[in-house]
């Protein structure tokens, strides 16, 4: 029976959830894609094929169960479904939200493939999470016994917030120290909320602070406490800082005012969205409004970039990227969202300086792609006699992030860091060369993904169980 539910891909159609119409959603930063019905959810999660070798799975960085949690659905198993899907996702529902599911489990599928559109996976996630926070079947973490074992994460991103969960399901005692007022990270502060609605993060934030995790928050690991002291503190330690240092542009008039990073520039938007008093947006510093904005870069923070600039209400929003559309990093649901909103891309452009102070133009260079290099990319070419000046009274870079130096910053010279600046770590266990001291996500992968931080996190917090029953069996609280 449940196998004539499935294989509907070959009768219905692939269907999203409605996107708001963007002349509607270009001014608010709610999210832009409704949720589906009970019904729709059944109907696109009975298009898998259930196939033999689920792509989508191996592809997924988490391995999520995806074919067994869609024939549950179709099923109307919803709460299993959600059951299932939280043994493998610390949080469905961001991932749902803000992973490019077109370079995973979607590009992946099996009757993608085959002409037939890919399942749409990211938001059967999505709802089948989201209901389970409306049915009450999201259980409040309450450890079936408490170890006197204690745990300091440094990071309140996602890596440290998925450590963080798995560790205090264990019963371990959990500190989380992050720089921020409030947990979460480029989650809360990176990521607009027309992706990630910031209730969805501060949910799943006061879930852990009432199932006992301790949030010192403010709190800059160097100056208000030290790493030694963090140590001294705990059993084990975790570095989960994500990569806050934005790369930079060099060129004539590249320290002009007007030229700001992408990670101020979001943060303020975002600060500004919960109310908090922000004076550089108030003063215009990072304020797109009225503005003809020009971003630089083309991954992620880009997008968030150019699509934060429209909701501000910016005069016009240009994005230069140095290679064409097909070898841009960032995801192509999102090119086609900033476009719909009225963002204007232009290819195989590059800045090689900047025009006044403060800025009024950046100086362009045209390109042309050439041989590949060494990831099998075509490099880009300059095609001489071709530049211009674009027009700019606030550019952006959004050039991606660098580490910060941590051995420096934190006074721990044994902290070992690889030849870009991450942290060395076993690529299992997590583990640093000083003991008892892991790290995960961004700083030792470099900027990546938030499911591949998630992964880091659960997996460096089993190696910590696994070391902590190897010289101990734990001793319950009085």
């Amino acid at each position: 029976m449940a196998k004539q539910r499935m294989l509907q891909f070959v009768s219905v159609e692939k269907q999203m959830p409605e996107k708001r119409a963007a002349d509607a959603r270009a001014h608010d930063f709610k999210e832009i894609y409704g949720e589906f019905a009970d019904a729709k959810a059944t109907e696109q999660a009975s298009r898998c094929s259930q196939c033999g070798v689920p792509y989508c799975q191996s592809h997924c960085p988490l391995h999520n169960n995806i074919p067994d949690w869609l024939r549950l659905t179709t099923e109307g198993r919803l709460q299993e479904a959600y059951e299932l899907s939280q043994l493998t996702n610390t949080f469905p529902e961001i991932c749902g939200r803000i992973c490019p599911q077109d370079r995973l489990c979607e590009g992946n599928c099996v009757i993608e493939q085959s002409g037939h559109g890919t399942v749409t996976i990211g938001a059967v996630e999505k709802y089948i999470t989201d209901t389970a926070w409306e049915e009450g079947w999201v259980q409040p973490i309450r450890p079936a016994v408490e170890r006197a074992k204690s745990v300091g994460i440094i990071g309140a991103g996602p890596g440290g917030l998925a450590a963080a969960d798995r560790l205090r399901r264990a019963g371990v005692q959990v500190t989380v120290y992050d720089r921020y007022d409030r947990a979460g990270g480029l989650l809360t502060y990176g990521i607009p909320g027309f992706k990630l609605e910031k209730e969805v993060v501060l949910r799943r934030n006061k879930q852990l602070e009432d199932g006992g995790v301790k949030f010192v928050l403010n709190c800059n690991v160097g100056d208000d406490i030290s790493f030694a002291e963090i140590r001294e503190k705990h059993d084990a330690v975790l570095i989960a800082t994500g990569v806050y240092k934005s790369r930079d542009l060099q060129g004539p008039g590249s320290g002009a005012k007007g030229i700001v990073r992408a990670i101020d520039y979001l943060t303020a938007s975002n600060r500004q969205n919960f109310g908090d008093s922000v004076p550089e947006y108030d003063s215009g510093e990072l304020n797109a409004e009225g503005r003809k904005v020009v971003v630089i870069g083309g991954g992620d923070t880009a997008m968030d970039c150019v699509r934060t600039a429209i909701r501000q209400g910016a005069a016009s929003v240009k994005c230069l990227y140095r290679r064409d559309r097909a070898n841009m990093p960032g995801s192509q649901r999102e090119v086609q969202n900033a476009e719909e909103e009225g963002v204007v891309f232009e290819w195989l452009t590059a800045p090689q300086g900047f025009a006044g102070d403060p800025v009024n133009g950046v100086m362009v260079q045209r390109m042309r792609l050439g041989a590949p290099d060494a990831s099998g990319r075509q490099s880009p070419e300059v095609i001489e006699g071709a530049d211009y000046v674009e027009e700019a009274d606030l550019v952006i870079k959004a050039l991606g992030f660098e580490p910060e130096d941590l051995p420096a910053l934190w006074g721990e010279e044994a902290l070992e860091v690889t030849r870009w600046g991450t942290v060395k770590a076993n690529f299992r266990t997590h583990e640093t060369a000083m003991p008892g001291v892991y790290a995960v996500g961004d700083i030792v992968r470099g900027a990546s993904l938030v499911v591949w931080a998630i992964r880091d996190g659960r997996e460096a917090a089993d190696a910590m169980l696994d070391a902590f029953d190897a010289t101990s069996t734990g001793v319950a609280a009085e």
